[in-house]
C-alpha cells in the first residue's frame, strides 16, 4: 500500500511539473515579453520623435519619414500581435496574459502580414492626417482659410450668411479624402480578420475587460439616463435662438442647423451662451478671457497655471524639458497640425510635451488643463512596463483631463487670484448661469461622442457604404444631437472627414466614457474629502486627499482591467449615469420650467 501511494505521489507531481517542451513555451514568452520591452525603450523615442516632426513641420520629407517609419512600426506590431497569439495556450502570470492580450488588441487600423499593403495603409494614414493639417479653402474672392481662420468666424460671428459661409468652407477639405478613407478600411478590415477578429468593429469594441456586445449596451444604457437632460437643454437653446434669429434660420421645431451653434462641429455650444442665457446681472458674469488679457497673462503662463493646479494636489512638477521643448504657440513659417494633444515621447527619460497652438481665451485656458492632465497621467504611471503604460481603458486619460476642468470654480479662480471672494460670491448667486455654460460644453458632447463612432462602426462592418456615406452621417447626427445642416449634403461630400478624429483615425468612444466618468470621478472625489455643498461648487484644488486618490488610480496604467481602476477611485465597478444628473440638477429643474409651454423634441 505504501509503494502504490507513493507511485500515486509521483504521478501526481509528474503530471503537476511543467515538461520540457511547456517550459521551453514559458521561457520563449518571457523572452519575447523581454524583447518587446527593451525594443520600446530603445526604438519608441525615435519613432515618436519622427511623428512630433512630422506634425509640427508638415513638409514633403517629414511625411515621407514618418511613412517609412510607420511602415516598419505597424509591420513590427503586427508580428508581435501574432506572436502574442501563439501563447494563447500556455500558464502564465496575470501580468505576462494581461500583456499579452495587449499586444493581440494593440492596433486600431491593423494591415494583413503584407509588405505592400502596410506600406500602402501607412501612406493612406499619413496622407489623411496631412491633409487635415494642412487643410485649407480659397473661395471666388481669392480669400483663403485655414481651420484656425474658419473657426474664429464660426465662434463669434451672429451674420448667418457668414457662419455659413465659413461652416461650407472647412467642410470642403474632406471631399478629396473619401476614397482613401475607403480603402483605409478596406485593407484594415482584412488586416483584423487575420488577427482572429470578426473586423475593425469587433478589434475596436473587444479592449473594455467584457464582452463587446455587454460593453456596447452599456453606454446605451447610461445615455438612456443621460438623454431627458439633454432633450431639455436642446429644446431651451432652440427656443433661444429662434428669438434671436427668427422662424427663416433656427426654426421653433425640428432639428438644429449646425453652423449656428458657435463650434465647427456642433460639438460645443458655449459660444452661444450668450444668446442661450441672459444673466441675471451682467457683473456676475465671470469672464475669464477678459482677465487673462487684462493680466497680460502669456501662453506659457496659462500652462503655469495648469501645472500649479496639479503640483497644489502633491503631484510633482514638470520636467525642464517639458517646457523646453512643447509647441505652445502657432509657427508663423510653416503648417502645423494645431490640434491639441499632450505627447508621452521617451517614458524613461519622461520626455513629456504638450502641442498646442494656444490663444489666450478661457476656451484654451480649459483647454490646457484638460492636456495635462494627460501629462501627468504618463508622468504617474511611466514606472511601469511599457504594454501596461495606458489608461485603465481608453476613456480614463480625456476623464482625467476633464476631471480638472469640473474644479475650474469661482473658488479656484479666488485661489489663483483672477477674482476676489466677492466676485465669487455674486457668481454663484446665480448657478444656473454657470451650469448653463458648462452644460453646453459637458452635456452637449454625450450624444456627438456616442454617434460618431456609431457612424465608423457602420462603415467598418459594412452597413455604411459609398452610397450612404454622407447620409448616414447626418442621420445619425439628427437621431443623436437634433442637429442637421441647413440643405441637403450629397454624397459628393465627406463631411466626417472635417473633423480630426476620423482622418487622424482616433477612437471617439473615449471621449463618451470621458463625458460620463469625469463626473463620476468628481462626485467621488468631493464626497471624499467631506465637501459639503452644491456638487458644481466643489473644487479638488490644493487637496491632497483627492490628489492621492487620483496618482493611486493613475499610476495603475493599465496594468489591470479597467473596472478595478474605476472602483479604486469611485467604489463603484459600473458607469452611471446619475453623477452627471446630479451635479446638474439644478439646471434640469429650471430648463424643465423654461421649456413647459415649448415644444421639445425634433422628430
Amino acid at each position: 500500500m505504501r509503494n502504490f501511494l507513493s507511485l500515486i505521489l509521483i504521478i501526481i507531481v509528474t503530471s503537476c511539473a511543467p515538461t520540457s517542451e511547456q517550459t521551453n513555451e514559458i521561457q520563449d514568452l518571457e523572452d519575447f515579453l523581454s524583447s518587446v520591452e527593451e525594443e520600446n525603450k530603445k526604438d519608441g523615442p525615435v519613432i515618436y520623435s519622427a511623428s512630433w516632426i512630422s506634425s509640427n513641420f508638415i513638409t514633403y520629407d517629414s511625411q515621407k519619414v514618418i511613412a517609412d517609419y510607420g511602415t516598419r512600426y505597424t509591420l513590427k506590431s503586427l508580428e508581435r500581435s501574432r506572436q502574442a497569439a501563439s501563447f494563447d495556450g500556455i500558464k502564465t502570470s496575470p501580468e505576462n496574459r494581461r500583456m499579452l492580450d495587449i499586444l493581440k488588441s494593440s492596433f486600431v487600423m491593423p494591415p494583413p502580414l503584407d509588405n505592400a499593403l502596410a506600406s500602402e495603409l501607412s501612406q493612406i494614414t499619413t496622407n489623411l492626417e496631412a491633409m487635415y493639417g494642412s487643410g485649407e479653402y480659397c473661395f471666388e474672392d481669392g480669400s483663403c482659410y485655414d481651420l484656425e481662420g474658419f473657426e474664429s468666424i464660426i465662434d463669434s460671428s451672429r451674420n448667418p450668411s457668414e457662419l455659413l459661409r465659413a461652416w461650407q468652407g472647412w467642410h470642403e477639405i474632406g471631399k478629396p479624402m473619401k476614397p482613401m478613407y475607403m480603402r483605409m478600411v478596406e485593407i484594415g478590415n482584412q488586416g483584423s480578420i487575420d488577427l482572429g477578429y470578426e473586423g475593425l468593429s469587433d478589434l475596436w469594441f473587444s479592449k473594455y475587460d467584457m464582452p463587446a456586445e455587454d460593453f456596447l449596451d452599456d453606454t446605451d444604457r447610461v445615455w438612456d439616463e443621460v438623454k431627458p437632460l439633454y432633450d431639455a437643454l436642446h429644446c431651451h437653446v432652440r427656443a433661444k435662438l429662434n428669438e434671436h434669429y427668427g422662424d427663416e434660420i433656427v426654426p421653433k421645431s425640428g432639428p438644429l442647423p449646425v453652423h449656428m451653434l458657435g463650434n465647427m462641429w456642433g460639438q460645443s455650444w458655449s459660444n452661444v451662451y450668450d444668446l442661450i442665457y441672459e444673466e441675471q446681472t451682467e457683473s456676475n458674469y465671470i469672464d475669464v478671457t477678459k482677465i487673462i488679457n487684462e493680466k497680460s497673462i502669456d501662453e506659457i503662463e496659462m500652462v503655469e497655471y495648469a501645472e500649479n493646479f496639479f503640483i497644489s494636489m502633491g503631484f510633482k512638477p514638470l520636467p525642464e524639458t517639458f517646457w523646453e521643448r512643447s509647441l505652445f504657440i502657432k509657427p508663423r513659417d510653416r503648417s502645423v497640425v494645431c490640434h491639441a494633444s499632450a505627447w508621452n515621447l521617451d517614458p524613461v527619460n519622461n520626455d513629456l510635451r504638450i502641442k498646442m497652438c494656444i490663444e489666450k481665451n478661457e476656451e484654451d485656458f480649459i483647454t490646457i488643463h484638460h492636456e495635462l492632465g494627460h501629462i501627468f497621467y504618463y508622468q504617474a504611471y511611466n514606472h511601469i512596463p511599457t504594454v501596461l503604460q495606458a489608461g485603465a481603458n481608453d476613456g480614463f486619460h480625456e476623464a482625467f483631463g476633464d476631471l480638472l476642468t469640473l474644479s475650474i470654480t469661482p473658488d479656484y479662480l479666488v485661489d489663483i487670484g483672477f477674482i476676489s471672494k466677492d466676485e465669487a460670491e455674486k457668481a454663484k448667486q446665480d448657478p444656473i448661469g454657470l451650469l448653463m455654460k458648462q452644460a453646453l460644453d459637458g452635456i452637449v458632447i454625450v450624444p456627438w461622442a456616442l454617434m460618431l463612432d456609431k457612424w465608423r462602426s457602420g462603415v467598418f462592418n459594412g452597413k455604411i457604404d459609398e452610397k450612404n456615406l454622407n447620409s448616414s452621417w447626418w442621420n445619425l447626427r439628427e437621431e443623436y444631437q437634433g442637429i442637421t445642416t441647413s440643405y441637403p449634403r450629397s454624397e459628393d461630400y465627406f463631411d466626417p472627414g472635417a473633423k480630426y478624429h476620423i482622418p487622424g483615425n482616433t477612437p471617439y468612444t473615449r471621449y463618451y466614457l470621458a463625458s460620463i466618468m469625469q463626473y463620476q470621478f468628481h462626485e467621488s472625489l468631493c464626497n471624499l474629502i467631506n465637501y459639503d455643498g452644491y456638487l458644481h461648487e466643489c473644487s479638488i484644488y490644493g487637496n491632497k486627499q483627492a490628489g492621492d486618490k487620483i496618482i493611486s488610480t493613475m499610476a495603475m496604467g493599465q496594468s489591470l482591467p479597467w473596472q478595478e481602476a474605476f472602483e479604486n477611485l469611485t467604489g463603484s465597478r459600473q458607469l452611471s449615469g446619475k453623477s452627471i444628473l446630479n451635479y446638474y440638477a439644478p439646471l434640469k429643474e429650471w430648463l424643465d420650467e423654461q421649456n413647459k409651454n415649448r415644444i421639445c423634441g425634433w422628430e
